[in-house]
């Protein structure tokens, strides 16, 4: 008897330890166990057209090129731009003139020849005086008619006239343009330097280049046709940034904090993946997408995260399954 009670004691110990080590498996298997989001890349593309329309005359890259910033894309036709650059320059160049002239006012050789206009205009007026004085003092003696005597005022008043408009002349030519003829120049030459600078900015707009590093996706349009300003020649996939869009439900939402660090898989590549780190975490629910494949019920609300990768490459292609891990604690 007292044999069996040791052995049943023996049994129960070890069944105590077996619990003990599953229990503990189990604990750590579940705090190692990583958590897994599945998503799709996504590449960002751009339209590329002129700002300007006008008749294309080439373009350098073809679908599937590789583009650097800065690259000559395309160009269109500039002789229409070069020739509204011309008229610009010219009108800039004349109303400058106009604006020294208006501020410097008029030259002594102006002068004089108005100040000689005056003496010619004082002398005719001493004269039509000293005849309408005469004719006053006969017609006094009745010996010359009515009208006689209104020919010699008119044409004193007339020569008076003449006197006080050439004085006029002699003081503005003195003191130069009013201050508002000066400001109406320069208002004018500010105006056409302005169409000259939009003529400058259109003939570089004729020049269609790259914005960024990139392929060329699609080549829409061939030298020849005439554009405008909205048509589009190029679609480019930008090189960088490159994005995984994920979602996950709320309860791993804690886990998507940004800047956590993140393995990417895809499955040309199940064994080596790419890097990336949690760039934004939507701060709004919505339903999952029937795109994305998660073990989940497609309609569990989820939020959208946007993951960029680190190391991409060529092998990352637009709308691209990949399955996300997270980091172990």
């Amino acid at each position: 008897m007292h044999k069996k009670k040791i052995i049943f004691i023996i049994v129960l110990a070890i069944i105590c330890i077996v619990s003990a080590l599953y229990g503990w498996n189990s604990y750590r298997n579940n705090r190692d166990q990583t958590l897994s989001l599945y998503g799709n890349v996504d590449i960002r593309t751009v339209n590329l057209n002129f700002r300007v329309g006008g008749r294309l005359a080439s373009l350098n890259v073809d679908e599937g090129d590789r583009v650097k910033p800065g690259q000559v894309l395309g160009r269109l036709d500039d002789a229409p731009y070069i020739n509204a650059l011309q008229q610009a320059k010219a009108n800039v160049a004349s109303l400058q003139a106009r604006l020294s002239l208006v501020q410097e006012g008029y030259r002594a050789e102006e002068i004089a020849q108005v100040k000689a206009a005056v003496d010619q205009s004082q002398s005719a007026y001493n004269y039509a005086e000293s005849f309408y004085q005469r004719q006053l003092g006969l017609w006094k003696t009745r010996s010359i008619s009515a009208n006689m005597l209104d020919d010699a005022r008119s044409a004193r008043n007339q020569a008076q006239a003449t006197l006080q408009s050439a004085k006029d002349k002699l003081a503005q030519f003195k003191t130069g343009n009013r201050p508002q003829e000066i400001a109406e120049a320069k208002a004018n030459l500010s105006q056409a330097e302005a169409v000259l600078a939009q003529a400058e900015l259109n003939l570089s707009d004729t020049t269609l280049l790259s914005p960024s590093e990139g392929t060329i996706l699609t080549r829409a349009i061939e030298p020849g046709s005439m554009l405008s300003a909205s048509n589009t020649v190029f679609s480019l996939s930008l090189t960088n940034p490159v994005w995984v869009r994920a979602y996950v439900n709320e309860v791993n939402l804690a886990k998507a904090v940004p800047g956590t660090k993140l393995e990417i898989y895809t499955d040309a590549r199940p064994n080596k993946p790419y890097h990336g780190t949690i760039g934004f975490v939507s701060p709004n629910a919505e339903f999952t997408p029937k795109s994305v494949e998660t073990p989940e019920l497609r309609t569990d609300l989820v939020y959208r995260l946007r993951i960029i990768i680190a190391d991409p490459d060529d092998n990352l292609r637009q709308g691209m399954p990949v399955t996300i891990t997270f980091p172990a604690h």
